[in-house]
């Protein structure tokens, strides 16, 4: 297990300067967006010069581009809305795959029309299950195309909102091209221990987990930084080696003034339990 990092976490004018940033702090994997190039998330086109100018940065810092993000609403109740973003999703499969950064990621979406990060009541219903399912079926046809795999991350205000739900998707659509983004911040709820959560997510997904995320959620349920909030780092940490997970641990949530504090934090953990 490595620690890793949403690169946009970093704001610099340059992607030189960007990863030289991210390699200052000892961090040797991101999550990259393409933001941080100035570009939108899912871009309508990606230039080549750029795509050498990205790997080239992340090779002179020796940074791992380990994935990319790629959410949409693939819930959305416009299918106009859903149909473009599959558009653009696919030509940002297409810049992963010459960027040799071999996951990229999703979230299940929200019948909300506004914020994809927002519960909607109709999140549960059959029609809004069917419509993502599709859009995740569509989406796993430009994985096959460009030989990357997708990960989606169950979260509460989305319609996979559980480990019992991302093993529903899982079961229903049973494509090895399909994983799991696991961000324990965003299952854990007030009512359930924090550590039978867990237990669930790790038990039902653990076989199929792409990506951790490392976030933090504060006494007022706020996302923050790794080690500053209520998370039982230390359980999920053991949790991840109990299933043999090797891959990034990418911390996300947090200011730039906060990630050397929680990479000491975390690689603590890593060390106590791991070494």
């Amino acid at each position: 297990m490595r620690i890793g990092i949403f690169a946009k976490t970093f704001r610099r004018p340059a992607i030189e300067e960007l990863f030289q940033a991210i390699a200052g702090h000892g961090i040797r994997s991101v999550q990259f967006n393409m933001s941080c190039a100035g570009l939108d998330p899912l871009p309508a086109d990606v230039p080549p010069e750029l795509v050498q100018q990205i790997t080239g940065a992340a090779e002179r810092a020796a940074v791992e581009l380990a994935a990319i993000s790629g959410t949409f609403n693939m819930a959305h109740p416009d299918p106009a809305v859903r149909r473009d973003g599959l558009m653009k999703f696919e030509i940002l499969c297409e810049a992963a795959a010459r960027l040799c950064i071999p996951v990229v990621t999703l979230c299940t979406g929200t019948r909300d029309p506004v914020n994809m990060w927002k519960w909607h009541p109709e999140n549960d219903s059959k029609a809004a299950w069917e419509d993502m399912v599709q859009s995740i079926g569509s989406a796993l046809g430009a994985a096959e195309k460009y030989h990357l795999c997708l990960a989606f991350e169950p979260e509460s205000e989305n319609v996979v909102n559980s480990a019992c739900r991302a093993r529903q998707l899982l079961d229903e659509l049973q494509s090895p091209r399909l994983r799991i983004v696991i961000d324990p911040a965003n299952l854990v709820v007030p009512e359930r221990s924090q550590q039978d959560v867990l237990d669930e997510a790790l038990n039902l997904l653990g076989d199929v987990i792409a990506i951790a995320h490392a976030k933090d959620r504060d006494q007022a349920f706020q996302a923050c930084a790794a080690g500053k909030g209520t998370l039982d780092f230390e359980y999920y940490l053991r949790g991840l080696e109990r299933v043999e997970f090797t891959g990034p641990l990418i911390m996300h949530g947090l200011e730039e003034e906060d990630v050397a504090f929680s990479c000491e934090f975390l690689q603590r953990i890593l060390d106590r339990n791991l070494s």
